[in-house]
């Protein structure tokens, strides 16, 4: 048995995020390993948490039994280390970072916890060398990805896909500003990901949009999930993700999945994410951060280059075979539960 504690907003449909998918994947297959998995949604503004947030979730683990394995999702747990802390002693905790918020309430949170579980090994390595935690104690559970139809892709390349929520680190005002430097090519961008985080950035992209004269090749999407956005990755050519940051990118390994080619900036987990074939080429391209002249250059090179765009689709189509799935995800996350029981 293990309690799962997770943002309230998990399963809203709006607001679709890569931390709420890999959750939803995780408490499925633990059901499937055999285990008896008790979901906890704990509504607030995570990682923002009102005095009523705080209460909630205090009470809610001071309900559970001594030596109840509990695992916690980082949005929830890594700012309330006052709430976890007189429960440390008694109970498993388990906290699942996706994303380090790097602040003294995340330090002393992780401190609280038995054993913490991150999305990639950039994140193991930061957390390790900022708080000092010992190694046996942080373990990586790599995202999985479900087999999916090969993209057929279109002999120019001409469309890119960029799924991503719309927020200043995901870098859609970077991706704007190469693509007008490549204005004079064919192309059309679509943006698939949630407008509604934050109303003034997106205002200002589609001023943005509307300076450079791109209204008419830029669509914004909006939050898309299920077949929708299975077919918005099955249409498109290439992946593009300008990204401040990024701790793993799962739209990375999804692209691939479908042997879809990757543009994306090199932080954090994205390198770790894009990989390599078996042959040992990358099935994509990396560039630097907040660099547009370096983006659209790779553009440039992708778009004019037919000889490219053959190596790189033949690159995406061999490392899809080498992905991992989400079941071998959820088996890393079920042997650090076991590892943590009394």
């Amino acid at each position: 048995m293990v309690h799962v504690v997770l943002p309230g907003d998990i399963d809203d449909p709006a607001t679709p995020s890569g931390g709420n998918h890999y959750d939803r994947r995780v408490c499925a297959g633990l059901a499937a390993l055999g285990w008896a998995v008790h979901e906890h949604g704990v509504p607030g503004d995570w990682p923002h948490p009102d005095a009523a947030a705080r209460a909630r979730l205090a009470g809610l683990l001071a309900g559970l039994p001594d030596g109840t394995p509990v695992l916690l999702d980082g949005l929830v747990a890594s700012v309330v280390p006052d709430v976890l802390a007189p429960h440390a002693g008694r109970l498993r905790l388990v906290v699942l970072v996706h994303m380090p918020l790097e602040g003294d309430a995340e330090a002393a949170a992780l401190g609280c916890a038995a054993a913490v579980v991150t999305t990639s090994g950039w994140t193991r390595d930061r957390l390790r060398q900022r708080y000092r935690l010992a190694p046996d104690r942080v373990h990586v559970a790599a995202p999985g990805v479900e087999p999916a139809p090969a993209a057929a892709g279109t002999a120019a390349g001409t469309r890119l896909l960029c799924v991503a929520t719309v927020v200043p680190h995901k870098g859609h005002d970077l991706l704007v500003d190469a693509l007008a430097e490549v204005a004079g090519l064919p192309w059309e961008l679509d943006c698939v990901g949630a407008l509604t985080r934050d109303p003034a950035y997106v205002a200002g992209l589609r001023r943005q949009v509307a300076d450079r004269g791109l209204t008419a090749r830029v669509r914004w999407a909006g939050p898309l999930v299920g077949t929708d956005l299975a077919t918005a990755y099955a249409d498109a050519d290439l992946l593009v993700l300008a990204s401040r940051g990024e701790t793993y990118g799962m739209v990375v390994t999804e692209a691939l999945a479908r042997g879809l080619p990757v543009l994306a900036t090199a932080v954090g987990g994205v390198p770790e994410a894009l990989g390599r074939a078996p042959g040992g080429d990358r099935p994509g391209l990396l560039v630097g951060p907040d660099d547009p002249v370096a983006l659209a250059d790779a553009l440039r090179r992708w778009l004019d280059g037919p000889e490219l765009r053959q190596r790189l689709r033949r690159a995406a189509r061999d490392r899809r075979d080498a992905l991992a799935n989400w079941p071998a995800t959820s088996t890393v996350i079920a042997h650090v539960l076991n590892g943590v029981r009394v």
